[in-house]
């Protein structure tokens, strides 16, 4: 007999009970967002937030999370040091804010310093004309993900001014030395090494590492009223340039991962067919952002084609049948979390059932294991926190997946 979701959930939670340190050769590990007990603890604080667990369970998380030196170093981002535990603690219940304001104050300080730090490294390297890597504008240690949190913290800052600037910057076309690639096309391939089958680096189209992060957080700022000049214009132009590189296939529309020099001289993507359709690479992550995008710009074709290319990708056994793991990132938990978030969006009422059809297939593939990875983006406490969205039937309260950008 299969499990209801609030078994399951109690499952995977018992796992994450107690607070483990990190390896002693890994203590970073602890303030990782993707991997360590600053990602576990944000299921800790929704699960006190809905009152289903005391906030001592999240407090002894959040210690274990900054037990060491918290770093500010520019190699940080959303995922990792200063960035991942302030957004951790931006969650907090508010009952309680008033024992972390004091953390709060002073990691904020560090991160726009981090923010206006990185900024002028980019604009920099912009002004020189050279590529850019992942490490400058993604979602997970690069500007995007920096945006992301101070969008939630700072909306009206001037580091956030400056991000999205940059953002703006970074849709213009390369100058003569790049024959005119993208900006956002980066000088290594999608492993982040320099490697013979993407001679000359690669355009990455996915939301983690590609220029669909950038998109959703431009989106999301202009859907809240913070813009830039040449904020629209630059949504625009990666909308445009998604679309011209969608596909089609009999059921429905799909997204090359990546691109090469060779696809951009014939036209055409190396990539066969549909992949998995994931937030981090797939046809959920890149149709949540063309949703968003139509909503920021108050175009509603784009919404709608958007909207009906994750309707499709979510409807087709073929696709679904490619999901092989309940994580966050390329798994069942991610795809549900977006297709929640969606649904509240939609114009498509087609969407607004999604959820529901999803959400026999996330129970039912969601298998706990002692071998399973514990942590938020790959493991338990990420496909707990969607599950807690499934049992609760409603977004979260803490907001947590707002650094996954589909809030």
């Amino acid at each position: 007999m299969t499990a209801l979701p609030a078994e399951l959930l109690l499952r995977l939670t018992d796992r994450l009970t107690d607070p483990v340190p990190p390896p002693a050769d890994e203590p970073w590990r602890a303030q990782s967002l993707a991997e360590g007990s600053a990602g576990i603890a944000l299921l800790h604080i929704e699960r006190a937030r809905l009152g289903l667990a005391l906030w001592k369970h999240a407090h002894h998380w959040i210690t274990e999370a900054v037990a060491g030196e918290v770093s500010a170093a520019d190699t940080t981002g959303l995922f990792l040091g200063a960035p991942a535990v302030a957004f951790l603690l931006s969650t907090t219940l508010p009952s309680v804010e008033h024992l972390y304001a004091d953390a709060r104050a002073t990691l904020h300080r560090h991160i726009t310093e981090l923010a206006h730090r990185r900024t002028d490294a980019a604009f920099e390297r912009i002004h020189h004309g050279s590529l850019p890597s992942f490490a400058e504008y993604d979602v997970f240690y690069g500007l995007t993900g920096i945006g992301a949190y101070l969008l939630r913290t700072d909306p009206g800052g001037r580091a956030l001014e400056r991000v999205l600037g940059y953002l703006v910057a970074l849709t213009r076309p390369l100058g003569e030395g790049h024959r005119g690639l993208p900006g956002w096309w980066v000088d290594h391939g999608p492993n982040r090494e320099h490697s013979a089958d993407f001679p000359g680096g690669h355009d990455n189209l996915g939301v983690a590492h590609g220029v669909t992060g950038p998109l959703l957080l431009l989106a999301q700022a202009l859907r809240r009223g913070i813009a830039v000049p040449g904020q629209s214009e630059a949504i625009r132009t990666i909308s445009d340039h998604l679309d011209t590189w969608r596909q089609q296939s009999e059921t429905g529309p799909w997204w090359p991962e990546h691109l090469t020099r060779h696809d951009l001289a014939t036209g055409h993507p190396h990539q066969p067919g549909p992949a998995r359709p994931s937030w981090c690479y797939g046809t959920t992550g890149i149709a949540r952002a063309g949703q968003l995008a139509g909503i920021a710009l108050n175009d509603t074709k784009l919404q709608v084609t958007h909207e009906d290319a994750l309707h499709r990708a979510l409807t087709d056994p073929a696709q679904l049948a490619s999901i092989t793991d309940n994580g966050l990132c390329h798994g069942w938990a991610g795809i549900y979390q977006t297709a929640v978030r969606a649904a509240s969006d939609a114009l498509d009422p087609r969407l607004r059932a999604l959820p529901a059809l999803l959400s026999t297939a996330f129970r039912d593939r969601t298998h706990p294991s002692e071998d399973r990875n514990l942590g938020f983006l790959n493991g338990d406490a990420g496909t707990a926190l969607a599950l807690t969205t499934l049992t609760a039937q409603h977004t979260p309260t803490s907001g947590w997946d707002a650094c996954l950008l589909i809030d």
